[in-house]
């Protein structure tokens, strides 16, 4: 194929695949690990704030760390979550004077 094709083709290839629009839908909560899961309940429970999501997690056979953020500004906070379901390690990451 001539370089112009090339182009073409690639150009109608980009227009099609800008023009896609995903209308599925998932459960988020399907998607994450238990540890996140766990990390997710226990810090909404220590924050009094059910608006929580995993910002970040780190698999360790040892612990899972997890950040979550909570609230509106998504406040980082850190959890490590063992295979037993428990937690530990809850904290805050920012700057407690911006509060």
């Amino acid at each position: 194929m001539s370089n112009k094709m090339v182009m073409i083709a690639g150009a109608t290839c980009f227009a099609l695949l800008a023009a896609c629009d995903d209308t599925s839908t998932s459960n988020a909560s399907a998607e994450l690990t238990p540890a996140q899961q766990a990390c997710l309940r226990d810090v909404a429970s220590t924050t009094n704030n059910s608006q929580v999501m995993v910002l970040s997690s780190a698999f360790s056979e040892a612990g899972t760390q997890v950040t979550v953020g909570v609230g509106e500004d998504r406040a980082p906070w850190n959890c490590i979550a063992y295979s037993d379901g428990t937690t530990a390690g809850i904290e805050f990451l920012g700057d407690e004077g911006a509060l």
